[in-house]
């Protein structure tokens, strides 16, 4: 039986993670609708923010496309955190700042696979 290491869990845990943000972004809750609009963002704002995430997990799902993924991801999670930063709500910026440290993991470890294997061109 063969062991799977952390480097393969990762990205689809985090992808994981991705799916189900995008999720409660797209469906959006009264919470969560009520927050968007106190931080200053337009009605429809969650739909923007649910997709750029379903699209982080579909690409953080392939291993082809995993370095875009993750530099979405890393984007997604930084803006999330100077929207809580900006508003004074610093207890809500560490999931954003942990899933965007995790990002940039999954994205290394794609650049040091894309380096070793010699394919640096797009996928």
């Amino acid at each position: 039986m063969s062991k799977i290491s952390w480097r393969q869990t990762l990205p689809l845990v985090l992808a994981a993670f991705f799916v189900a943000g995008s999720l409660s972004n797209i469906v959006a809750p009264r919470s969560i609708f009520e927050e968007y609009l106190k931080w200053g963002y337009p009605h429809w704002f969650h739909f923007v923010t649910g997709s750029l995430e379903l699209m982080t997990a579909i690409l953080l799902a392939r291993a082809r496309t995993r370095l875009w993924g993750s530099v979405l991801g890393c984007t997604v999670m930084l803006a999330a955190l100077a929207t809580v930063i900006v508003h004074g709500e610093y207890a809500h910026g560490v999931a954003p700042l942990f899933v965007a440290i995790l990002s940039i993991v999954v994205g290394w470890i794609a650049w040091r696979k894309r380096l070793v294997t010699g394919s640096i061109a797009p996928a």
